[in-house]
């Protein structure tokens, strides 16, 4: 029997704000415990919550990124429900009308074995405005656990998918997609490990070619894109594995080992009306007008789609090379200050795709943490276009640039790399190699063109690597048929 998988994705962005979303108090990461948590967060008698007008723009920002509904009023509501990390009983949510409505994601689902590549375009349900909680610290000491409030009231926006992905690639993709989004618009900061971008998935399957859903189970908490691959295929596999031998599934919110690889079980999914929403009384419903949005629109970035066009018609790059450059931001702002600072615009994207991000990939570095900036790579390349060194030994310069010598005329001149291009000297380098391989001028003249590149690669080779390929190309051939 052939199955189906299905996906739906939630996914928290912590807002960038410096504080809170109903209080002034610092959003910071890293404080000691509980040295963050104010009144308004943990809710004492007599405080009232004062909506952050930042975070609303935040909100604004990514409904324009992803071209959804932004609506006019939208209201902030009481998610009821008792845990130890939430001392008020309640958490501020939106619930029946949030402020960012149904949009859309394109996202590119990278090839994978026999699979092509391919675009999918992923549906937004819903992004609304709500507090993060405290947190459980187990094991700080033995034997205990303890709660930590200084995310209390840390303005988050949950972001809900329709069930649109139908594997772990996809999933993987859209998240992807996703947290370098809200880092390129501005809104988060995108860092996994300290909690800012947080992915809940839900998976079912159900038999191939039917309409009707399967029973869902939802994966909290992914903070890794290899974890969230991980624990999707495994659940999917157990769901699987699970019906074929007669059980059934039950609705439930687990959690992913990554030291097992497994899934289990942490409680039975609760339902809407088991949080007993009802609109918070101390805060007014939020009203976005036209002009709100004109005045976030007016300064909003220009979005990936809108950089990929510009670069094909500006640096008449193709689709490919313009698509994996604005994979990032700070990837796309590198690239163009090279271009800036002198660069030819194909060549620096060649450089950008493949030496520095094979070196940034190595080491796990990010862009903003080359040893090469922008504007060294262009003096580079630079010494490339004007035949001052060949590409070879601008890989060497490069290695150089990379290991802390910034200065790349000096690495140039310390390890002998400028590239002979004087006519005399080439010739003469030519007339010797002419006359100590006889038999391999006579192939060339009776039609076997491997013998020319032989001829041209001892030249190369008797000038050391130095000549400039280019004129040895040309003074051979003029030779050989002279």
């Amino acid at each position: 029997m052939e199955w189906e998988v299905v996906i739906g994705l939630e996914t928290h962005a912590q807002l960038q704000t410096k504080t809170k979303i109903f209080s002034g108090a610092s959003t910071a990461f890293g404080a000691e415990p509980n040295t963050q948590a104010c009144e308004v967060s943990i809710a004492l008698p007599g405080v009232l919550p004062v909506l952050n007008k930042e975070a609303v723009q935040c909100a604004i920002k990514f409904g324009l990124a992803v071209n959804a509904e932004i609506a006019p009023r939208s209201v902030f509501a009481r998610k009821n429900y008792f845990y130890p990390d939430l001392p008020k009983g309640y958490q501020i949510s939106q619930y029946e009308l949030p402020v960012v409505g149904k949009g859309a994601v394109t996202i590119q689902v990278p090839a994978a074995g026999k699979n092509a590549a391919y675009e999918k375009v992923i549906n937004i349900t819903r992004a609304h405005l709500e507090e993060d909680a405290g947190k459980s610290v187990h094991g700080a000491v033995e034997g205990m656990s303890g709660i930590d409030l200084n995310r209390a009231g840390t303005p988050l926006l949950e972001i809900v998918t329709e069930p649109d992905m139908r594997s772990a690639a996809e999933a993987v993709a859209y998240a992807k997609q996703l947290h370098e989004l809200v880092q390129w618009i501005g809104i988060c900061d995108g860092n996994m490990q300290e909690g800012s971008f947080r992915c809940d998935v839900n998976v079912s399957v159900r038999k191939k070619g039917s309409e009707k859903l399967g029973t869902r189970r939802e994966i909290k908490n992914l903070n890794s894109f290899k974890f969230m691959q991980q624990a999707i295929e495994y659940e999917t596999n157990w769901q699987i594995e699970t019906l074929e031998d007669g059980g059934t599934i039950q609705q439930a919110t687990i959690l992913f080992n990554p030291d097992t690889g497994e899934t289990r079980a942490m409680r039975s999914k609760e339902e809407a009306n088991d949080y007993r929403y009802f609109p918070d009384p101390d805060l007014l419903p939020l009203e976005v007008t036209e002009a709100d949005k004109a005045a976030v629109r007016a300064n909003m970035p220009e979005l990936p789609e809108a950089m990929k066009a510009r670069f094909e018609a500006q640096y008449a790059l193709s689709g490919y090379d313009a698509s994996a450059l604005t994979t990032s931001r700070a990837l796309a702002d590198y690239f163009v200050a090279a271009v800036d600072a002198g660069a030819e615009a194909k060549q620096a994207a060649n450089w950008v795709m493949g030496s520095v991000s094979a070196k940034l990939n190595a080491e796990d570095k990010a862009i903003h943490d080359s040893p090469v900036s922008a504007s060294q790579l262009a003096q580079l390349l630079k010494r490339i276009a004007d035949a001052t060194i060949s590409n070879n030994a601008a890989k060497q310069v490069f290695e150089a640039m990379w290991a802390g010598e910034a200065d790349v005329d000096v690495i140039i001149e310390a390890k002998g790399l400028k590239q002979v291009s004087d006519t005399g000297a080439i010739e003469a380098i030519i007339n010797e190699v002419l006359a100590a391989n006889s038999a391999m001028v006579e192939e060339y003249k009776a039609g076997k063109e491997k013998a020319f590149n032989a001829l041209v690669g001892q030249a190369m080779k008797a000038s050391k690597g130095k000549a400039n390929p280019a004129q040895v190309n040309d003074m051979l051939k003029k030779k050989l048929t002279a």
